[in-house]
């Protein structure tokens, strides 16, 4: 990853955002990326002594631009002066003047950190490490800058979090979103200036036949591609007069772009000290599925729980990292070395049927091993998600958490899928599949890969006793099992074999759910429901 850390001597940071007025009293908090990359381009020219952009620093250029940068802020206070500009020119024989805000944020000795999720050659990592250290200033010109670039395993600086914006990813209360300008990727203006050029010489052809052009109309052909520049590094390099020029209303190879930045980043008042809210590990939370319409027939049914279940879990891993290194082992299932965790003891995703209506209404997010804080900030911080199908968006509300104990108070009519799903308080012995078992392994004749076998070591891995197991045969009941996807999404390993089936499991002592076994039962596959 390539880091920068920048420090403000003057205490100071001066930006206007790009098309805003300096009189409009805004801040550029954080700085955009679009400024970012361009203040390291003018520190090539002005103390590398650049004539122009060399190749390693067009390769670190490309690489920062195909990306966006997740940030650490510093406590920052939004302030201002006033100031009476003269304008040169007499009024009455009294000078001419302007009133002009100067707004800046205030940040003190505060440490400002940009991590760029990236990789660069020795060579551009060098130039990178060069450019960071001559950094002067970063904005205006009074907005003087202490800048170094950072090894990956270094630690960040104390502040707040602001990452991109992601779907399905809302942190909730305390977050706000602001408008920043980045460079487009690349690959992608490369694409769009190469169809944009060739429809403005289309719209100046030749003459028909072998006469030859007009002088005129060569030189129209030769100036209809100015206004594009001819790479994302020569767009960086046009100052505001030339786009302005050339009818463009923001920078060529810009984009707006949405962050996610705590609503007190910027405050108007001396910031208060830093206040950690720790909560207590729980082990399951509830969340709710509901339609904007409020229909319940819209709601996905209960054979798409597999999908359904992975876009959740990827929304969850995403709001724990926001945008940076997600270090979340309950609900990715790693470890900090990224070695799979023993014992099934991390997250069950489980979109479950609650009133028995056919159709998914809630999601059952359970860790044997406990979910933290930044679990449940993640579960916490999702509003929505999509189902296939063309119904839109599903809407998602935290319904409990706690320990599984407190999904027994749900109030009828979930109350009877609570019990199917746990079983009775002291717990079942007859245990039916409510959605397909798929095996994890290719099944054999004989040995521990025969059906029953891979159930015993399957539940041997998750603390259950062993039990009887029972190939149920289809008919009314099971058949709709057959239906339901097994399959999970790429880069994820499709099972062994695609086959669903339908169990019974006896054990000879009772056994508290949920139980879910096999092939993606961390994604709602092989789940069980109590039958006695």
């Amino acid at each position: 990853m390539a880091t920068m850390l920048l420090r403000f001597p003057g205490g100071r940071y001066h930006a206007t955002p790009l098309g805003h007025h300096v009189n409009e009293g805004l801040v550029e908090w954080p700085p955009s990326p679009w400024r970012l990359l361009r203040a390291l381009i003018a520190c090539g020219y002005t103390t590398q002594r650049w004539s122009e952009v060399p190749p390693a620093g067009r390769r670190m250029l490309d690489a920062l631009a195909a990306v966006l940068p997740s940030y650490r802020l510093p406590a920052a206070t939004v302030a201002h002066s006033r100031h009476y500009m003269p304008m040169g020119s007499l009024d009455n024989g009294r000078e001419r003047t302007t009133l002009v805000f100067d707004t800046w944020a205030h940040v003190g000795d505060g440490v400002l950190a940009v991590r760029w999720d990236c990789r660069f050659d020795d060579e551009a990592a060098a130039l990178f490490d060069v450019l960071a250290r001559h950094l002067g200033y970063l904005g205006r010109s009074e907005s003087w800058t202490l800048a170094e670039s950072l090894g990956d395993d270094a630690r960040l600086p104390d502040g707040t979090d602001a990452y991109p914006h992601v779907d399905d990813v809302r942190p909730g209360p305390g977050w706000e979103q602001v408008s920043l300008m980045a460079p487009e990727r690349p690959g992608e203006y490369a694409h769009w200036r190469e169809r944009s050029v060739a429809a403005a010489i289309d719209a100046l052809p030749l003459p028909p036949g072998k006469g030859a052009p007009s002088a005129a109309l060569r030189s129209k052909r030769d100036r209809v591609t100015i206004p594009f520049p001819r790479d994302l590094v020569a767009c960086l390099e046009q100052d505001t007069a030339w786009w302005k020029q050339h009818g463009w209303s923001q920078p060529p190879g810009s984009q707006r772009v949405l962050y996610w930045r705590r609503s007190d980043a910027l405050t108007t008042a001396p910031p208060p000290p830093p206040v950690r809210l720790r909560r207590t590990r729980v082990t399951t939370m509830l969340l709710a599925l509901a339609t904007s319409s409020g229909g319940r027939s819209a709601l996905p049914p209960c054979a798409r729980a597999l999908p359904q279940a992975e876009r959740l879990h990827r929304a969850l891993v995403a709001g724990a990292g926001r945008g940076g290194v997600v270090d979340c082992p309950e609900l990715t299932g790693r470890d900090d070395s990224g070695r799979p965790l023993e014992g099934h003891r991390h997250a069950y995703v489980l979109p479950v049927d609650l009133d028995g209506d056919g159709h998914l209404d809630h999601v059952v997010v359970h860790a044997p091993m406990g979910l933290g804080q930044q679990a449940q900030d993640a579960v916490r911080g999702l509003r929505r998600t999509w189902a296939k199908g063309g119904v839109g968006d599903l809407q998602l509300a935290l319904a409990g958490q706690g320990d599984l104990s407190a999904l027994r108070r749900l109030p009828a009519p979930l109350d009877a899928g609570i019990v199917a799903l746990l079983g009775p308080p002291l717990g079942c012995r007859i245990w039916v599949s409510s959605m397909p078992f798929v095996l994890p392994r290719h099944a054999k004749r004989s040995g521990k890969n025969t059906i029953a076998g891979q159930v015993q070591a399957e539940l041997a891995s998750r603390g259950l006793p062993a039990a009887t197991v029972e190939i149920l045969a289809w008919d009314d009941r099971t058949r709709t099992l057959r239906h339901a996807a097994r399959v999970r999404r790429p880069p994820a390993l499709p099972p062994p074999v695609d086959a669903a089936l339908a169990l019974r499991l006896v054990f000879d002592r009772p056994v508290e759910g949920p139980v879910a076994l096999g092939y993606g039962s961390h994604f709602g596959l092989g789940l069980f429901a109590a039958a006695d």
